[in-house]
């Protein structure tokens, strides 16, 4: 029987988890028939080693060349976490696989010590990934986009847990990553076709 790869138990954990029906307001002041919390999932303990280890291979499928990964607190901090934990373990058994570190973008600029924006890995000309966990606007993706390349770091792809296909949410981050390519681990629709899957497993 062939083992479930991590991209696969993450979507049943997901579908478990995280994804909900009813009538909601996201925060882009839309509605919708369904929401995705991810971050019940990716603060899980194994939904957070699956999906460290679920962007990993992404990335390396996709031939992504990059030192350092990072999103917009809170949604992208976990993520970001189990990436660089992930790269970590995989350099333990290949000791030329590249380590990813971690890095969190804040929504505002610290009002005191430093005064930084970015917390963690931080240098100029620096090959990074942006992660985050649902993509609806891409507001919060963008915004995370922004501020690496003010800190003068290039944007080597973008990563999304779940991609909620919305109109304006691919073509907006697409166009920030100027050029990067723009990844999701898995469609909104993805996620309810394996929700209803498990829903219908339990009637039978």
């Amino acid at each position: 029987m062939t083992t479930p790869t991590h991209a696969q138990q993450l979507l049943s954990l997901l579908a478990r988890l995280s994804f909900r029906l009813g009538q909601f307001t996201l925060s882009s002041g839309g509605t919708s028939d369904y929401y995705v919390d991810c971050r019940t999932t990716t603060l899980h303990a194994e939904g957070g080693r699956l999906a460290g280890h679920a962007v990993l291979e992404l990335l390396e499928t996709h031939r992504i060349d990059a030192e350092a990964v990072g999103g917009l607190t809170m949604g992208a901090d976990p993520i970001v976490c189990n990436v660089a934990t992930a790269s970590a373990w995989h350099a333990l058994t290949d000791p030329a696989a590249p380590l990813l570190h971690g890095f969190l973008v804040r929504k505002a600029e610290k009002t005191h010590g430093t005064g930084r924006r970015i917390e963690g890995f931080c240098r100029a000309g620096a090959r990074v990934v942006i992660v985050d966990d649902v993509c609806t606007t891409g507001a919060s993706t963008i915004n995370a986009i922004e501020a690496a390349r003010e800190a003068g770091m290039t944007i080597a792809a973008v990563v999304c847990l779940v991609e909620r296909e919305e109109a304006n949410g691919r073509p907006g981050v697409e166009a920030a990553a100027q050029g990067a390519p723009f990844l999701s681990l898995f469609t909104a629709s993805q996620v309810r076709a394996e929700h209803m899957k498990q829903i219908e497993a339990v009637r039978v």
